[in-house]
C-alpha cells in the first residue's frame, strides 16, 4: 500500500502578509500543519503559488493563491498486528487508550513486532501515513495507563504543540520506596547515563530540562503512595527523578535496584513485593485540548489490579496509621 489520503488546500495571500516568505505565509494560512510538513510539500512541489512550484524563501506580494495537492504516504515499514487495545475514547481526530504492562510502544531493535504501534496500524490502517503512526508521547514498556494518539496530521501537529507548550496534562499514580515527608518538585536535567548508555540519569551538563511535581497521597511504614504530574516528558523521567531524590519507584529494578523488603515484613508482603515485576507507575489521568473543537477534555482510569493489590497489602501489613 503506497498511499492513503489526499490533502487539498487553497488560500489567498492577504495584504497583512505581504513581503513574507512562502514558508512563513503557508504556516499562517495552513496553521493546522507543522512548518516542517509545509516545507516538505514546498520541496516536493505539491505546495504551489499560483499553480507554479516555488521555493521556501520566495517573497510574496499579496493576492497570490497558495495551494496544496499532496498525498500522505506510508511513513515506515511497519506491519499491522491484531493486538487487543483498551480504547477509552475515539473520534475522527484522536484515540485515547489504556496501555497494558509489558507492551512496548514503538518498534526498535529487539522489538520489531508485538508493539503498540503494530496494534494501532491494525486498528486504524491510515495511521501508517502519520509520523510514528500518530504516537506523540510514550509510556515505558512496563508503565501502564493513558496515552493519546493522533489520527490526522492536523491532530498530530496540535498535540505535539500542546506537549511542547506543556499544556497537555499527564498525571501518574506511583508507589515509591521510603516515607516522604511531603510533596515537592524535582527540577533536574536528564540525559544518557555516562556509563550505562541504556539508562538515563540526572546530568548537570548537557542534559535536557526536566521538571516533575509530586504530592503524597498516603504514607505507609516503609513506602509512600504518590501522585505525580509531568511538566516535561523526558525518557524515564519519573523513574529517574524519584530515584534521584532517594525515593525510587517500587519494583523498578533499573533505577531502584533489588527488591526492598522492609524489616519485619509479613510473608504476604514479601511475596507481593517479589511478585511485582515492574515499576509501580500508572498514567492515571490525561487532559488536553481537542485538536478540532478546542474543547478541554479529560480522562481518568483506575489502577491496574497488580498496583491495587500492592496497595491493599501495604495497607493491611505496612500501615503507618
Amino acid at each position: 500500500m503506497s498511499s492513503f489520503k489526499a490533502i487539498k488546500l487553497t488560500a489567498q495571500v492577504p495584504s497583512a502578509l505581504v513581503g513574507q516568505r512562502v514558508d512563513q505565509v503557508a504556516a499562517s494560512l495552513f496553521s493546522e500543519f507543522s512548518r516542517s510538513r509545509l516545507q516538505l510539500w514546498i520541496r516536493e512541489g505539491t505546495l504551489q503559488v499560483n499553480d507554479r512550484p516555488c521555493i521556501a524563501k520566495q517573497k510574496l506580494l499579496g493576492g497570490e493563491t497558495l495551494s496544496v495537492d499532496a498525498t500522505l504516504r506510508v511513513e515506515g515499514e511497519w506491519s499491522a498486528e491484531p493486538i487487543p487495545l483498551a480504547i477509552v475514547y475515539e473520534d475522527a481526530e484522536i484515540l485515547v487508550l489504556n496501555k497494558s504492562a509489558d507492551l512496548v510502544v514503538h518498534p526498535a531493535a529487539g522489538n520489531t513486532s508485538g508493539t503498540l504501534l503494530n496494534a494501532l496500524l491494525h486498528h486504524c490502517p491510515h495511521l501508517a501515513t502519520l509520523p510514528r503512526a500518530g504516537i506523540v508521547h510514550r509510556l515505558d514498556k512496563d508503565t501502564t495507563g493513558l496515552m493519546v494518539v493522533a489520527k490526522t496530521l492536523q491532530a498530530h501537529h496540535s498535540l505535539v504543540g500542546q506537549l511542547q507548550e506543556r499544556t497537555l496534562g499527564r498525571h501518574y499514580a506511583a508507589v515509591v520506596w521510603g516515607v516522604m515527608t511531603g510533596g515537592g518538585e524535582v527540577n533536574a536535567p536528564i540525559g544518557r547515563h555516562p556509563q550505562a548508555r541504556v539508562k538515563m540519569a540526572v546530568v548537570p551538563r548537557g542534559g535536557r530540562k526536566a521538571i516533575t511535581h509530586y504530592r503524597v497521597v498516603r504514607r505507609f511504614n516503609h513506602y509512600t503512595q504518590v501522585r505525580i504530574k509531568l511538566e516535561t516528558g523526558r525518557t524515564h523521567q519519573i523513574r529517574v527523578h524519584m530515584a534521584h531524590i532517594g525515593y525510587p519507584i517500587a519494583g523498578d529494578s533499573v533505577y531502584g535496584g533489588r527488591v526492598r523488603i522492609p524489616k519485619g515484613a509479613t510473608e504476604e508482603l514479601i511475596a507481593t513485593l517479589r511478585d511485582f515485576k515492574r515499576q509501580a507507575l500508572h498514567a492515571v489521568e490525561l487532559t488536553l485540548e481537542h485538536p478540532a473543537t478546542g474543547q478541554m477534555m479529560s480522562w481518568s482510569t483506575p489502577l491496574p489490579p497488580d498496583m491495587q493489590r500492592l496497595l491493599d497489602v501495604l495497607e493491611k501489613t505496612d500501615d503507618a496509621a
